[in-house]
């Protein structure tokens, strides 16, 4: 029972160090001048800006190795027929596989060099641009399908199927 009032007595001593006997610490004036509540910082500045009109995924990675992601995925999707990557992952990489069809459709030399520019193996878009023309005459887009899949068991991230329709 000594040992429980001598504690109290600590915690209350304790608390009292602070401000005088008596005295709260707060009189009841504004902390912050007038100038200072005046002054805002730009907006430039502030890191809590919302991204309006900046639909790209940026999977966070820096520009060069979403690009080259993308450009691997691409690649592995016309290749493979299917893959499993994250959710994600196969809905940015959509809209890329959905270009190379497109441009195999055209045909064009342009076309041709547009997707060479693009997709890593140059016998995988000749045989792209042999396929693509009679395989989707009759499609005007929406070349591949989504399927979304269990969780990933390590870390419980959302799986996706990504595939050739």
């Amino acid at each position: 029972m000594k040992g429980v009032a001598f504690l109290s007595s600590l915690l209350i001593a304790g608390a009292s160090a602070f401000a005088p006997a008596g005295m709260s610490s707060f009189n009841g004036a504004a902390v912050v001048s007038q100038r200072e509540v005046a002054y805002r910082p730009s907006r430039a500045t502030d890191l809590s800006m919302m991204r309006h009109r900046k639909k790209l995924a940026r999977l966070g990675k820096p520009a060069d190795q979403r690009k080259a992601l993308m450009r691997a995925l691409t690649t592995e999707v016309i290749r493979h027929g299917r893959i499993k990557t994250t959710l994600i992952r196969a809905r940015a990489v959509r809209k890329h596989v959905d270009h190379m069809i497109q441009l195999g459709k055209d045909g064009s030399l342009h076309s041709r060099r547009q997707a060479m520019a693009w997709v890593y193996d140059k016998q995988l878009v000749h045989a792209l641009f042999e396929a693509a023309p009679e395989r989707y005459e009759e499609r005007n887009g929406g070349y591949t399908r989504v399927l979304r899949t269990m969780p990933r068991q390590g870390d419980n991230a959302k799986m996706a199927i990504i595939e050739l329709v």
